[in-house]
């Protein structure tokens, strides 16, 4: 599933639809047209233009038009980001198919390229000038100081508490898990009873993870990734897993180093 590693490969792919002339827009489903907008709104306000720069905030593509709005893309759970027919990450939880009835969203170059997003699940979504501040620090620039601070005072799950978008924006299910285990943090413990300690040993390893993985290829090459399985074990010490739901979201965790 798209979580920031995913859009930060779709925001270096939509560098190729920059300063190239809009002459077609393809908007056939109303439903992934958010906040209030209309085939004919998003026609007439991108028609004619051009990209000049592609953006991420969290797991947030934007792409700002020349002379106009910004053009916010949120890909959900299995939304895949094409240019000129080149995909974006092959993602886990998502169908290699490409059914032309899962285009969402285009628009074609007067070249004769297009930028397609195609989602099977319809669970993303195409919005003008979508509302930037009201996501929380990229999880990619948060201080330390950033991090304790959304963390402290609160009973909240600290899974919960981190892949809390207005807090911090880009962590999905999958960096989750695989951060807190290298961190050797329960993603259950409230977050607010980090020890300081705790707090840098969070830090560095999210630092880390971002890292390791965005060099890898996204949010599935994490270690635990291939354990994440009913009796799966752990693959540092071979306990084997939990899996619970925190946060919604099905979650594995090592009963032994995770504390």
């Amino acid at each position: 599933m798209p979580e920031m590693l995913e859009v930060e490969t779709y925001r270096r792919l939509a560098e190729a639809a920059l300063h190239r002339t809009i002459v077609e827009v393809d908007a056939p489903d109303p439903w992934f047209l958010k906040g209030g907008a209309t085939a004919d709104v998003v026609v007439g306000a991108v028609l004619g233009r051009r990209f000049v720069e592609a953006r991420r905030r969290g797991k947030l593509l934007l792409l700002d038009l020349a002379d106009g709005p910004t053009l916010g893309i949120r890909f959900g759970m299995t939304g895949v980001l094409e240019v000129d027919g080149a995909p974006g990450e092959e993602l886990v939880y998502s169908s290699r198919r490409r059914d032309p009835a899962w285009v969402r969203f285009g628009v074609g170059f007067s070249d004769g390229g297009a930028l397609v997003v195609r989602d099977a699940r319809r669970l993303g979504g195409v919005e003008l000038e979508p509302d930037e501040e009201r996501l929380g620090v990229d999880a990619a620039a948060v201080s330390r100081r950033q991090l304790s601070d959304l963390l402290v005072g609160s009973r909240a799950p600290l899974k919960a508490r981190l892949m809390d978008q207005d807090r911090m924006a880009g962590l999905g299910n999958l960096l989750t898990d695989e951060l807190l285990w290298r961190a050797g943090i329960d993603p259950a413990r409230p977050a607010g009873e980090l020890s300081p300690t705790e707090v840098r040993r969070l830090h560095a390893n999210l630092v880390r993870t971002l890292a390791v993985l965005g060099e890898r290829g996204g949010s599935h090459t994490g270690d635990l990734q291939a354990s994440r399985e009913r009796g799966g074990r752990c693959p540092k010490d071979g306990a084997e897993l939990l899996r619970r739901t925190i946060g919604g979201r099905t979650t594995y965790s090592c009963p032994l180093h995770q504390r």
